[in-house]
């Protein structure tokens, strides 16, 4: 089995979902992982603070340097993420379709690198 990680996207700037909207998404996360779990296939999962909470730590030279904010200048931000162990990537990809509908947000799916045997 392979893992994949499933991240969630989201756009700045999109409309900011009511809370309505928004208890309607966890609670079909919450449906979603759940059935993720009963399938075997969940490994972790977990929601993001918004990225202007993020810290970038570079270390050049042996000197570290932090700054605040995300490491990227984009309005596609990391929100969210789950971590999946499936058969191949087309069982990585239907899971993702149900995460997306869930969360109603983009999800992008990419497979960990292999581990070099030992």
């Amino acid at each position: 089995m392979k893992q994949y990680m499933l991240a969630v996207h989201g756009v700045e700037g999109a409309p900011v979902p009511s809370a309505e909207e928004m208890h309607i998404a966890y609670a079909q996360t919450d449906r979603v992982n759940a059935e993720l779990k009963a399938a075997g296939v969940w490994v972790f999962g977990a929601g993001l603070m918004p990225p202007a909470t993020a810290t970038v730590v570079r270390v050049d030279g042996g000197a570290t340097t932090m700054t605040d904010g995300p490491f990227a200048e984009t309005k596609e931000q990391l929100g969210g993420f789950w971590v999946l162990r499936c058969a191949d990537l087309d069982e990585a990809l239907a899971w993702a379709a149900k995460c997306s509908v869930a969360c109603m947000n983009p999800v992008e799916v990419r497979p960990f690198e292999d581990e070099p045997e030992a």
